[in-house]
C-alpha cells in the first residue's frame, strides 16, 4: 500500500534549497537542529533535518505525533517560540521539553501549495536561546515564506 504522506515528505528530502534554509534558521537562533516537517492529524514525518546536536532525526523519521508541539501548531495554525523552557511558565511542564530535552524552541506554520496545512519549519537546542527579538522572528518567517514558496514549485 503507498505511504503518499511519507513519499511526499520523502521527495523534499534532498532539497539543496530547503537544506539551505535550515542552515540558515541554525545560525539565526544559534539552534543545532533544525527542520521541515511534514504534520498531519495522525502524523510527524521529517522531511529534511540538519542536526548539529545528535538529536537523532533523519528524512523520513517519524515522532509520535502526541509528543509534538507541532500538532499544536497544526490545530492553532499560530508558531511557537520559546527562549527558555524553564523560565516560561506556559511550557515549563509541558511534557514535549521533557520527553525531548530541549531548552529552546521555534516552530513556524507552513502552508502547501493548497493553502491548506502542510507541516512546520521548526528549530529545537538543548541550550537556552533568546529568539523572540523582532528581528529573529522575522527572520523565521522569512524562511517559512521561502519554504512555502519551494513546496508551490515542487508539489503544486
Amino acid at each position: 500500500m503507498a505511504d503518499t504522506v511519507k513519499d511526499e515528505a520523502l521527495s523534499l528530502s534532498n532539497d539543496a534549497a530547503i537544506r539551505e534554509i535550515l542552515e540558515e534558521v541554525c545560525q539565526i537562533t544559534e539552534m543545532g537542529f533544525a527542520a521541515v516537517a511534514r504534520v498531519t492529524e495522525e502524523r510527524w514525518i521529517a522531511c529534511q533535518v540538519v542536526d548539529k546536536i545528535d538529536f537523532g532525526l533523519n528524512p523520513g523519521d517519524e515522532l509520535d505525533i502526541k509528543t509534538t508541539i507541532c500538532n499544536e501548531i497544526r490545530q492553532q495554525g499560530q508558531r511557537v517560540v520559546i527562549d527558555h523552557v524553564d523560565e516560561d511558565i506556559e511550557w515549563q511542564t509541558h511534557h514535549t521539553p521533557m520527553l525531548y530535552g530541549f531548552k529552546s524552541y521555534a516552530s513556524l506554520p507552513i502552508l502547501g501549495p493548497d493553502g491548506s496545512f502542510f507541516g512546520t519549519l521548526c528549530a529545537i537546542d538543548p541550550r537556552s536561546r533568546t529568539i523572540t527579538g523582532a528581528a529573529t522572528l522575522a527572520a523565521l518567517e522569512r524562511c517559512a515564506r521561502r519554504v512555502q514558496a519551494i513546496l508551490a514549485t515542487r508539489l503544486g
